[in-house]
Order: structure tokens, then sequence, then C-alpha cells
């Protein structure tokens, strides 16, 4: 019985984001005509491992709309990631996810992430968000309970629908020299028609990101989701349609990007101190910064000083808001309270996608120094 209230008093703690903008309910409800959630197979442990074996059914990455930069979004909010402690040895800087920001629809966590040799992130579960995880430095394992194992390198992409329930581990290599492995990862929500559906792999090699330059090359961006200076990337990577556009600026670039319009939208300042401007006002954001920008405009507008002593790197993230509550519970992402209690039960009792947890560990999880 205390152990029921507790998850109860725990539950009921947990905070509901409802966002209806009358333009997102639309897309929405567009989106909801052209998915349905993955049935079953006889063969889950080959459908999950071939990343081919799942068709995806959500909207375009690009909207069947104009992309103009006529008119800039302001700066919503900027506030610095702070570093703190995360799985067994790992040290985060969290943005997304924080009392400064959460469930900034459809995101829901922005982990920069550093994991040394000999920490990492072993078996823990996963139900109704994507995750997206991008490989700066170094190289990560990766395993599941259904048999997919592998790894991503410096400049990789994984894109994992956790849907009804995974259990998996991420664990870092070996590095010779002891550094760590640097990343991000960023959790995105699912529309509730998918939250049951099979888990999916996605994998994205740095080889296969279309580059483009731009100012007179002084503006370089990886196109990882999206378009920029009329690249346009690969399509089918989440159910969710995300832009991941990764941007290098030098001393003296100018960078104006369009955003589909009404999508939310975030900068994360990777290295150096990017300036943004918005209707004759201009911001410097230095390294480690989040920087939201308001819903009202059609792109952003960013710079580097002439004089400036380094090039600044920022990621540059947007997503279609999702009209449904978000209701999380650690690594659990559904829509009720109800739908909480019910994956704690799922996962406890090994049932209702969570059956191949039951006496699983993964072999990478082993390697951990205690």
């Amino acid at each position: 019985m205390k152990t029921l209230f507790s998850i109860l008093f725990a539950i009921a703690a947990i905070a509901i984001g409802l966002y209806n903008n009358e333009y997102m309910l639309s897309r929405f409800t567009q989106l909801s005509k052209h998915i349905r959630p993955a049935l079953n197979t006889t063969n889950t442990t080959r459908a999950m491992a071939t990343n081919t074996s799942t068709t995806f059914r959500g909207l375009p990455v690009i909207p069947d709309e104009p992309l103009t930069t006529t008119a800039p979004r302001k700066i919503q909010k900027s506030f610095l990631a702070i570093e703190q402690s995360e799985g067994a040895g790992a040290r985060v800087r969290r943005s997304i996810g924080t009392p400064q920001l959460r469930n900034f629809s459809p995101f829901l966590m922005l982990d920069h992430f550093a994991v040394p040799p000999g920490a990492g992130f072993p078996d823990h579960p996963h139900r109704g968000q994507e995750t997206i995880t991008y490989l700066l430095s170094g190289a990560l394992d990766h395993e599941d309970f259904a048999g997919h194992a592998g790894s991503i390198e410096a400049g990789d992409l994984q894109f994992m629908t956790a849907g009804r329930g995974i259990v998996h581990a991420e664990m870092p290599r070996q590095n010779q020299d002891g550094s760590p492995n640097v990343g991000m990862q960023l959790w995105v929500d699912l529309p509730k028609e998918l939250k049951s559906c099979e888990p999916r792999y996605r994998d994205l090699r740095a080889k296969e990101i279309p580059e483009a330059t731009g100012d007179n090359g002084k503006v370089k961006v990886k196109i990882i989701s999206g378009r920029a200076y009329d690249t346009d990337s690969l399509k089918e990577l989440a159910y969710t349609p995300v832009w991941l556009l990764d941007f290098t600026v030098q001393p003296g670039g100018h960078v104006k990007q369009a955003l589909p319009k009404g999508w939310n939208a975030f900068a994360y300042l990777l290295n150096g101190t990017t300036i943004f401007s918005s209707e004759g006002v201009s911001r410097p954001i230095p390294q480690y910064h989040n920087v939201v920008f308001g819903s009202a405009g059609d792109s952003i507008e960013a710079s580097v000083e002439e004089g400036a002593e380094t090039e600044s790197r920022f990621i540059l993230v947007a997503g279609m808001p999702l009209d449904q509550p978000i209701v999380q519970y650690g690594p659990f992402v559904v829509t009720s309270r109800d739908e909480v209690v019910q994956a704690m039960t799922d996962y406890q009792t090994h049932s209702n996608g969570f059956e191949r947890a039951y006496n699983w560990e993964s072999e990478i999880g082993k390697s951990m120094v205690h």
C-alpha cells in the first residue's frame, strides 16, 4: 500500500502541457489522416534490426508551403544549460526538460552529453517518444532487448522510435586517450496515434548528410533534417516532423534561415558566440546557451562579429507542435496519468510491449566499471 501511495503521489505531481493552436490543430488533423500505428509482426527482431522494414507514414519533413525569410523571429528567452550528472558517470548540459523550458512541444528533452570511458547509460526503458542522438566526437554503442545492436561515430545520428516499449543500453567506446564521447540527444514526442507503434530505428551516417555553404563560404550547414540554401535533407527519419540543422559561421558571416510557419524552434550554442537579430534588435548568445524563438515569424537571422576570435557553431531545431497533453514520468511519455500507471505496470510485469525485457540484460551494459 505504501508503494502504491508513493506512485500515485508522484503521478499527481506530473505537469500536463496542452497545445491548442488552431493552425497546428489543423496540421495535426492532417497528420492523423496519414499515419497508422505499425502492427505487431511475427518476426519483431528482424523488423527492428532492419531500418527499412517500417514504412514511414507521417507528414513530409518539408511542408508543402512557401518558405520565406521576410520576418525573423524574436528571441522568447535564452538561458545557460547547466552541467549535471546523468546515467552512470555521464555529465550532461540539459536545457529542454528543466524548469527553464519544459514540454516545448514536440520537444521533451535536450541533453548535451559527455560520457567518459567506464560511464554510460546502462539498461533502461522507454515508451511513447522518439530519441535523436547526434554524436559530435568519439563513438557510442547501442543494444536492445530485441537483438538490435549497432554503433554510431562522430558525425553520425541514430533516430529511435520507442513506441509501445523498448529496453536498451547506450554505452561509450573506450577511447585510448581517455577522452569523453560527446553528443546531443533530443527527445521528441510521438503523436498519440503512434504511441503504441512497434519500435524502429534509422541510422544516418555523416557521409549521408547533405552540406551547403552560404555568404561566400563564411557559413556552412549540415542539413540533417529540413532545408537550407535550397538543399533538402534525406527523408523519413522521424514520425514527428522535425528540422535539425548544424551551422558553423565564420567571423563576419551572416545567416538568414527559413523555418516552417507555426513550428516551435530553438537553437543550442555549441561553440563561440552568435548574434541573433529581429526587427533591429540584436542579442549575442554565448556557448552552452539555449535560445528559444517566438512562434511569430518565418525565419531566424544570425551572425558572427567580423572581429570575433573564433567561429560559432549552433544547432537549429524546429518541430511541428502536437495538439495533445504531455504526461511524462521518467522515460515514459504518454497523454494521461492512467497511461503512466499502465506503462509502469507493463514494464514491471513484462507485458504489452515489454515482454522481451524478462530476464534480458545487455552485453554492453556489463562493461560498466563499478
